[in-house]
């Protein structure tokens, strides 16, 4: 194993584990904004080191997880508080590429936040992150036994969020279409062959614009929903992008009023189960960067 000291290649290690430090910190936070300044830390305190490291990539995903536990107390509290519901930030296929190299997806997102903090990292780092037990439990400072039990109960309540079968992109991504179509329109018949009956609708909107403020559950309410955005508002709202967010086929609008705004949709066996729509204009710069849109959001 190569061994990395200063001042040769200490910068380079850095570099090379940056794109794999922010993925987890992402994972870990929900924001990328808190993953950039995780990330930011961990280069500080790792620029402090003056012994050799046998493993950098070990050594700065400890830094990097210890640094997000560190946070998670003052980031729940700041959920309890948030204006309506919390979404994460939505990440697009078109940018974030090494952020997206796993098969975590928005629902599951919000499954790991169900979880405690030592919970959510033993998961990420043993099932996502694929390091052996011995090593999450040294990066957690806690014993084997007791991280192993972490790690179960993480992955009983993640299972559940995920997908019993994979949604085919093609068809996925004609769903998005037809749903975009029927919403738009307030197409209540459409909507209807789209939608679980147990459907959700999920809009964070931060207090920052109008936003639904509670999740909106069953088909029959969707549906009245987008018939009456239809009958209220004249101007429909505009694609900008075809995306994938955070694994879930989606799209990019300027919506009525010109509010920028990321939809994902959840799929399972054939229909929509769930709505993500991401409206608080903190959490979508990076979006509006990647798509090349202009306009102030």
């Amino acid at each position: 194993m190569a061994r990395v000291s200063r001042p040769d290649g200490h910068l380079a290690a850095f570099e090379a584990q940056r794109p794999r430090l922010l993925r987890l910190a992402y994972r870990m936070t929900g924001s990328l904004a808190e993953a950039e300044d995780v990330v930011q830390d961990a280069w500080i305190r790792w620029a402090r080191v003056e012994d050799t490291v046998d493993s950098p990539a070990a050594y700065l995903t400890r830094i990097a997880t210890r640094l997000c536990l560190d946070r998670a107390d003052s980031a729940r509290a700041r959920r309890e508080t948030y204006y309506g519901a919390w979404l994460p930030d939505p990440l697009v296929e078109t940018t974030e590429m090494e952020i997206m190299a796993d098969d975590i997806t928005l629902t599951l997102m919000l499954a790991l936040e169900r979880l405690s903090p030592l919970e959510r990292a033993a998961f990420l780092l043993h099932d996502v992150f694929d390091m052996e037990l011995a090593d999450v439990a040294t990066t957690l400072d806690r014993d084997p036994a007791a991280v192993r039990q972490l790690a179960v109960r993480a992955r009983r309540h993640v299972e559940a969020a995920r997908p019993r079968f994979k949604v085919e992109r093609a068809d996925a991504d004609r769903l998005a279409r037809a749903f975009f179509a029927a919403s738009r329109d307030g197409d209540t018949a459409a909507l209807a062959s789209l939608l679980a009956q147990d459907v959700t609708l999920t809009s964070d909107g931060g207090g920052k614009v109008i936003a639904f403020r509670n999740v909106i559950t069953g088909i029959a309410k969707v549906m009245r929903l987008f018939a009456g955005l239809r009958r209220k508002f004249e101007e429909r709202p505009e694609i900008l992008e075809w995306v994938t967010i955070d694994g879930l086929p989606g799209y990019v609008t300027r919506d009525r009023g010109g509010i920028f705004q990321t939809t994902a949709l959840d799929i399972r066996d054939g229909r929509i189960a769930a709505i993500y729509m991401t409206r608080n204009p903190d959490k979508l710069g990076h979006v509006a960067q990647a798509i090349g849109y202009s306009a102030d959001i």
